[in-house]
């Protein structure tokens, strides 16, 4: 299993990521905000900003205080070191 850190020392499974978007449309909004209500949102961004909102396969979704293209990035270079 490979992780990913997506800011200040947190890592998340890079295999169980489906997605990593934008918080800023109010769809995505909505999604997290229905997280928080069924306990399924964690939130890694250590009181800052959210700038990416990570979905996982477990209907869990993670808030990080990392741009979505850092974490992509990231989770391409972890890819690119998988082959």
């Amino acid at each position: 299993m490979k992780l990913l850190n997506i800011g200040f020392g947190n890592l998340v499974a890079a295999n169980r990521i489906v997605s990593v978007v934008s918080p800023d449309s109010a769809p995505i909004k909505r999604m997290i905000q229905d997280a928080r209500d069924k306990g399924k949102l964690i939130d890694a961004s250590f009181g800052r900003k959210s700038r990416a909102v990570i979905f996982t396969d477990s209907d869990h979704i993670i808030l990080s205080a990392l741009a979505p293209e850092t974490v992509n990035s990231r989770l391409s270079e972890e890819e690119k070191a998988d082959e």
